[in-house]
C-alpha cells in the first residue's frame, strides 16, 4: 500500500486541475538518475497498461508496475514551507539516499 497524505491529495487535486488534460492522472514512478541510482517521479499522464491504478480518499492515482515493490510501505507527502514546497516521499524500502534527499537506493 502506497499511503497520500491529506496535503498530497490536495496539491494534486490542485496541480491537476491547473495542469492535467481530462483522463490523465498522477503517475508516480522510480527511475534510474541522481547521486544515489534512483530517483522518483511524479508526472500526469494517461493510464498505460504498465500501470498500477491506486486509489484513497477519492484520488485515484497510478503507479507503474516496475515501481510497485519498491514504493510499497511509502508515503507521500506535501511540503509547503520555508525552504520550499514539494512532495516528499519516505520510503521505508530505501537502503540510503543523498545529501539532497531527492536520490536513493
Amino acid at each position: 500500500m502506497i499511503r497520500l497524505t491529506k496535503r498530497a491529495i490536495a496539491a494534486i487535486q490542485g496541480l491537476s486541475e491547473e495542469r492535467a488534460a481530462p483522463g490523465q492522472l498522477m503517475r508516480v514512478s522510480i527511475k534510474s538518475g541522481g547521486c544515489s541510482g534512483l530517483e522518483y517521479a511524479m508526472e500526469f499522464t494517461q493510464p498505460e497498461e504498465t500501470d498500477e491504478k491506486l486509489e484513497q480518499d477519492g484520488m485515484a492515482f497510478l503507479v507503474d508496475k516496475k515501481s510497485l515493490k519498491r514504493l510499497e510501505g511509502s508515503e507521500i507527502d506535501f511540503d509547503d514551507g520555508l525552504t520550499g514546497k514539494g512532495f516528499q516521499i519516505t520510503n521505508p524500502n530505501a537502503e540510503s539516499t543523498c545529501g539532497c534527499g531527492k536520490s536513493f537506493n
